[in-house]
């Protein structure tokens, strides 16, 4: 995999969270993901971004527009130094919170991206990437 053009940004405050979703929608234009697939990437780049300033005490985002030769996409990789995860299973499931919200972050983030993965140690931080593909104009079913 290539990786055509990457940026960082600190997200570490509530109004970052509105500067990554600006950022991933500039993006998804740019490289021609149609307003459907635009929708899901900000909105998956929206929960992970709150993930990172709610659970992770913030971090970054970095932003990669990837091909593999066949098929060109965004890559978006969240990292922090907060407290991991224990349970990364139990994470992903809808309904699961340890701050008292509705729990459909994570879950919800993996069925908008074509793949989700998520490394994570406690007391080390977290990491996760997700990736969405546009192919030939259009997303990649």
């Amino acid at each position: 995999m290539r990786i055509i053009r990457s940026e960082t940004m600190m997200v570490r405050l509530k109004d970052d969270i509105v500067l990554a979703r600006q950022m991933v929608r500039a993006r998804a234009t740019e490289l021609g993901f149609g307003l459907v697939d635009q929708t899901r990437l900000v909105t998956a780049a929206s929960e992970l971004a709150r993930n990172t300033v709610d659970h992770g005490r913030g971090g970054t985002m970095t932003i990669e527009e990837i091909s593999d030769g066949e098929r060109e996409g965004l890559r978006l990789i969240f990292e922090d130094r907060g407290p991991g995860m224990g349970d990364i299973g139990r994470a992903l499931q809808d309904g699961f919170s340890t701050i008292g919200g509705l729990g459909l972050g994570l879950g919800g983030a993996r069925r908008l991206m074509d793949d989700l993965q998520i490394e994570s140690e406690p007391d080390k931080g977290t990491r996760v990437t997700a990736v969405r593909w546009r192919v030939g104009g259009e997303h990649a079913d």
